[in-house]
């Protein structure tokens, strides 16, 4: 990862693009910088997603609540307020929503498990 200069982001004018879950719609905001991407995601429409995930993430829930599923079964409700933390390959996981929800998703090379 680079060093990143001090750097606002106006959100309102980050494009939103759209992601198709195995149900519902996710919409990503995303700001884009060598070995870091942060991003505004909103779930809607009962959102579950399409995949199981094992890349790292800082996830931090701004509004609303969320599931997110381990594949073993293990399932861990996120309110707003609260966030997880993973490395990569640590987890697989997925989210769900059964209401609009608005979070905060950073990750990049810093979640790399240095186990691997």
């Amino acid at each position: 990862m680079s060093n990143i200069p001090f750097t606002t982001l106006d959100w309102a004018a980050v494009e939103k693009t759209v992601h198709q879950g195995e149900s519902g719609t996710a919409f990503w905001q995303t700001v884009q910088f060598p070995g870091l991407r942060i991003r505004i995601v909103e779930y809607k429409d009962l959102y579950l997603a399409d995949h199981w995930c094992q890349k790292g993430h800082i996830v931090h829930c701004l509004e609303g609540s969320f599931v997110t599923e381990q594949q073993n079964g293990e399932k861990i409700t996120l309110k707003k307020g609260m966030t997880y933390v993973v490395s990569d390959d640590l987890s697989s996981h997925r989210s769900s929503a059964r209401e609009d929800v608005k979070l905060l998703i950073i990750d990049g090379d810093f979640l790399r498990n240095s186990d691997l």
